[in-house]
């Protein structure tokens, strides 16, 4: 599976609660939260595309860092 890190505008524990859930939901993906640094890292096969429009859905502003 590739690692991928975006960059996600958590200000808080229920930004971060809102992208734990909505990833939960994606089923099939491993991912770590790093709230500080407002990062989040995705282990999936599943499309960047399909993992960005899943992060937006949290409400906050989403950008793709590449793979790590």
């Amino acid at each position: 599976m590739t690692k991928h890190e975006f960059e996600v505008a958590m200000t808080c524990e229920g930004c971060s609660g809102a992208v734990t859930r909505i990833l939960n939901k994606l089923g099939d993906v491993k991912f770590e939260i790093d709230l500080p640094r407002k990062l989040v890292w995705i282990e999936s096969d599943k499309d960047v595309d399909v993992l960005m429009e899943t992060l937006k859905k949290c409400g906050k502003e989403v950008k793709y860092n590449g793979t790590k």
